[in-house]
């Protein structure tokens, strides 16, 4: 993981909380920042990269682990 890399913690919470947290970290990091979202809710794996793309930053994947979802986003505005 590179210096730029923020952890969003949202496992536990369900949808929309882990986009809800997300949307607030990113308003308070630099742009080109890569956020890594870590969610127990499926439904997050989906619904945070349709945001994504409706907002114009940069989707970068969807890693499935043990029990969560890591999904990685870059600010790019």
């Amino acid at each position: 993981m590179s210096e730029n890399v923020v952890v969003v913690d949202a496992r536990g919470s369900f949808c929309p909380g882990p986009l809800m947290e997300l949307i607030s970290k990113i308003k308070s990091v630099p742009v080109g920042t890569e956020i890594h979202v870590l969610s127990t809710d499926k439904g997050s794996a989906k619904d945070i990269p349709a945001w994504i793309k409706k907002v114009g930053h940069e989707y970068l994947g969807t890693e499935e682990k043990e029990g969560y979802w890591v999904i990685k986003v870059k600010k790019t505005k």
